[in-house]
């Protein structure tokens, strides 16, 4: 039960780098944690941080490892998130969710571009990290 949770906790907080990254802002972890709190906050509108963590879950290897493979469903879990809430993605990836469940933000980050999303948003921040 602990490992399934720490799985889509990770999966989440990486769709939740890639979605921020999209944003023209910056948006620092303490906020994202505000934002997010399992409550539906601003970034990620009426759906909770967590469970947009969890439709993550497909990404979680890859957001821990730069050279595992991203797999068909992570592409397109993070290509849907970029074009429909950017900046919950990031804030998914800045939360304390993603730190628990392992994820890397440099390495979750990539994972559009190793999905090779034409659309992404590249050069644009969430917090420390920049989208290649």
């Amino acid at each position: 039960m602990a490992a399934a949770r720490a799985n889509w906790l990770a999966a989440a907080a990486i769709l939740s780098l890639l979605f921020l990254s999209n944003a023209d802002t910056m948006i620092n972890v303490e906020a994202a944690g505000r934002r997010g709190g399992g409550r539906g906050g601003s970034a990620c509108g009426k759906t909770p941080i967590g469970a947009a963590a969890a439709s993550l879950s497909p990404c979680l290897s890859a957001a821990r490892n730069a050279r595992a493979a991203v797999p068909p469903a992570c592409c397109s879990k993070v290509g849907g998130l970029i074009k429909a809430a950017p900046k919950c993605l990031c804030a998914v990836l800045l939360s304390p969710l993603a730190k628990q469940a392992g994820i890397n933000p440099g390495v979750a980050i990539t994972i559009p571009k190793r999905c090779n999303i034409r659309n992404r948003p590249a050069g644009k921040k969430c917090g420390g990290f920049t989208l290649p």
